[in-house]
């Protein structure tokens, strides 16, 4: 296996990942554990920012490098509307508070709305490897 395609591979796995982290997200949300829920539409949009960042030979080993990343590779250059870096950032937040919170603090509506959001992350993400 070339290091190629071992990128390549690594690639899918983090794209698979994210896909199974939506889902996720959409049953923990149905299930009424919000918090899970915002745990895990972070994880799908983590991974398939990782996916494309990996893509273009960047590994980060912290949620706040790969945050970072995002704004220097992918917003600001266009790549991204300012939007999604707005997203990241909230939903960075809120997945600190989700995991590190004692008390229910999230609101069932807007959890569906970031699970909605986490899936065109997602999917404007995976647009970006499919011009590659």
């Amino acid at each position: 296996m070339t290091s190629d395609d071992a990128t390549h591979s690594l690639v899918a796995a983090w794209l698979s990942k994210a896909g199974r982290a939506l889902e996720a997200a959409t049953a923990e949300h149905a299930a009424g554990r919000l918090d899970f829920a915002v745990n895990r539409v972070y994880y799908a949009c983590f991974y398939a920012l990782s996916a494309v960042l990996l893509a273009e030979g960047r590994q980060f080993t912290k949620h706040a490098g790969l945050r970072a990343a995002l704004h220097q590779h992918l917003i600001r250059t266009g790549r991204l509307p300012a939007e999604w870096g707005a997203f990241y950032d909230h939903l960075f937040h809120a997945r600190h508070d989700a995991d590190y919170g004692v008390e229910e603090i999230f609101d069932a509506r807007d959890v569906a709305a970031a699970i909605a959001d986490g899936e065109r992350f997602v999917a404007a993400l995976r647009g970006l490897l499919g011009s590659q």
